[in-house]
């Protein structure tokens, strides 16, 4: 798809190198668990990188834990983890040049949203300590599911799925662009 006319841009590893501050802060949270445990969290974590912290600490305590664990306990881990990755990830080094130029010299001719897996008011504000929230229409993140905010945005602006693309670095992304039958391309930042 050589012009779309909406894109919607991941986050975490298209748009900023966060994934290592991610992996820490998960490894952070959870360094009083067995280490065996938190190696099988980090396994689903890295294999599902677009699944939000939400169900990442859920699968940790019901699936490896086999432990019940309420949506407020959920929220609890969900704002440690925060606290730990959040001054780290406003780090403009950390920004990936080769997207962010193109997005740069392209937001104003193409829609441009964000939806990532990472915590929607998170995102907001690391955008905008970035100074990188003006470049989208709209910024969307957990708890929602992507493929979720996908499809809303698409039904409230009325875009056509043949002129949107989505562009991701996880299996998540590539379902999500499936699931709003819009095209996919993924992107590696090696």
């Amino acid at each position: 798809m050589n012009n779309p006319k909406v894109i919607f841009w991941d986050f975490d590893g298209v748009i900023l190198d966060s994934n290592p501050i991610r992996d820490y802060g998960f490894l952070k949270c959870l360094e009083e668990y067995p280490k065996e445990e938190v190696d099988k969290l980090m396994a689903y974590h890295q294999a599902n990188g677009g699944f939000s912290r939400y169900v990442k600490f859920r699968y940790f305590f019901e699936e490896i834990r086999g432990e019940q664990i309420t949506e407020k306990e959920v929220d609890d881990w969900a704002q440690r983890f925060s606290k730990i990755v959040l001054n780290e990830l406003v780090n403009p080094q950390l920004l990936i040049q080769e997207n962010l130029c193109y997005i740069k010299e392209n937001y104003q001719s193409i829609q441009m949203h964000l939806v990532s897996g990472s915590d929607q008011n998170e995102l907001k504000y690391v955008c905008s300590q970035l100074g990188i929230d003006h470049y989208f229409q709209s910024i969307h993140g957990s708890p929602k599911p992507k493929k979720l905010w996908v499809k809303e945005i698409m039904e409230l602006n009325e875009y056509e799925p043949n002129e949107c693309l989505l562009v991701g670095d996880s299996v998540n992304d590539k379902e999500a662009a499936e699931f709003a039958k819009i095209k996919f391309k993924f992107f590696s930042h090696a």
